[in-house]
């Protein structure tokens, strides 16, 4: 396995190019193409992937430690195949329509202005995650704790109260027809 130390990877169609699985510290990946490729046993560490695409890549026993993503498409990727060890990561912008969290721990995640259609966030642990500025179009939330998290401005949800935690959690006036739909209660 290889080790990459403060490298900047720009532009790089690595479908193309051979990818080569290491151990990526303080590296940045900018406008590179990444999908469908296998990063199985990767690690990640503070590092960051700006406009890439990633999407229906295999994730097994991959490592990200305080990675962010920025206007990446990360469709379809299973999350919960990675390697849960120190797991953290942040999105800002970014597509994960199809993508899978199924019972990760993601305390205090941001999910900012991100398109989230058909994300499985079933039995995650979401305390004081942020899904400010969030489509979250038929998500699925089950036995998942929400509580203190931020969702005054994400959009599109349906959250049943009933089997999930929501205490202090944050919602607008707006947001609270994701909450009573589940009743049949129409409101406005």
């Amino acid at each position: 396995m290889e080790y990459f130390d403060e490298v900047n990877f720009e532009g790089i169609n690595f479908q193309k190019e051979e990818w080569k699985t290491g151990e990526f510290v303080d590296c940045t990946f900018e406008n590179c193409q990444l999908n469908d490729l296998d990063l199985s046993e990767a690690s990640f560490n503070n590092s960051q992937f700006i406009n890439c695409d990633l999407s229906m890549s295999k994730l097994h026993h991959t490592s990200f430690k305080e990675v962010d993503f920025k206007g990446c498409k990360l469709m379809g990727l299973h999350f919960e195949d990675c390697n849960p060890f120190l797991l953290a990561f942040t999105f800002r912008d970014c597509v994960l329509d199809f993508s899978s969290f199924f019972q990760l721990k993601l305390k205090k995640t941001p999910f900012i202005n991100c398109k989230m259609e058909k994300v499985d966030l079933t039995e995650c642990d979401l305390t004081q995650s942020d899904f400010s500025g969030s489509h979250l179009i038929d998500s699925i939330f089950e036995r998942t704790n929400l509580e203190k998290a931020e969702l005054r401005t994400a959009l599109n949800f349906q959250i049943d109260p009933r089997n999930n935690l929501l205490k202090n959690a944050r919602f607008s006036p707006e947001g609270l027809v994701g909450l009573v739909s589940v009743f049949g209660i129409k409101v406005g």
